[in-house]
């Protein structure tokens, strides 16, 4: 019996000795703005933006993954952007973070989707897009209500788009599910 406490205790100690470095930290969002436009992201071509340079035009932030059920969205995701570019941003972010559906490096991601969609709307470099500690700044924007004002949600698959209105206002997120010509999107845009 004696011999079990031992083991008890010597396993106890060891996990609670190392399950803090294995635990997912929390991203600490005190030092984030709450204006999008104060963000900035890096394309996948390396070239660095701001969002500023989108003020006055809606923007639809999709994170995209290639190995994905919902990936042939990207074309539709392009046609919507030759449509309506007068009126809208589309912002690709891929991730790795659902299913490990994204495993290819950025020069990798930036060939699939310029050969097989035609993408021309911005891709960011690879990214984190759920809660912890290496979330991109965006996203922690996009799922924080202390910083848009309403939405706790993180994405909960890939191609989720989060709708911002020309005032750098989040408005709306939807679903994989919901494909990029719905009417949903397509109310936002025109409205």
């Amino acid at each position: 019996m004696m011999k079990y406490i031992v083991v008890f205790v010597c396993v106890t100690l060891l996990v609670g000795f190392v399950y803090p470095f294995f635990k997912a930290k929390e991203l600490d969002i005190k030092n984030l703005s709450e204006n999008f436009y104060d963000y900035s992201l890096e394309l996948i071509d390396g070239e660095k933006i701001t969002l500023d340079k989108y003020k006055g035009k809606k923007v639809i932030i999709v994170n995209v993954a290639s190995k994905c059920g919902y990936t042939y969205q990207y074309g539709g995701l392009q046609n919507l952007y030759e449509e309506y570019s007068d009126k809208i941003e589309i912002i690709g972010i891929p991730s790795n973070d659902f299913m490990w559906q994204e495993p290819g490096k950025n020069k990798d991601i930036q060939t699939f989707c310029s050969v097989n969609y035609g993408v021309t709307f911005p891709i960011i470099k690879k990214t984190v897009v759920k809660k912890n500690i290496n979330q991109h700044p965006i996203y922690s924007w996009l799922s924080s209500k202390q910083l848009n004002g309403w939405n706790d949600s993180e994405p909960g698959w890939n191609f989720y788009k989060y709708l911002v209105n020309e005032k750098g206002e989040l408005v709306d997120i939807l679903s994989s599910k919901v494909k990029p010509q719905d009417k949903k999107i397509i109310d936002f845009i025109n409205n």
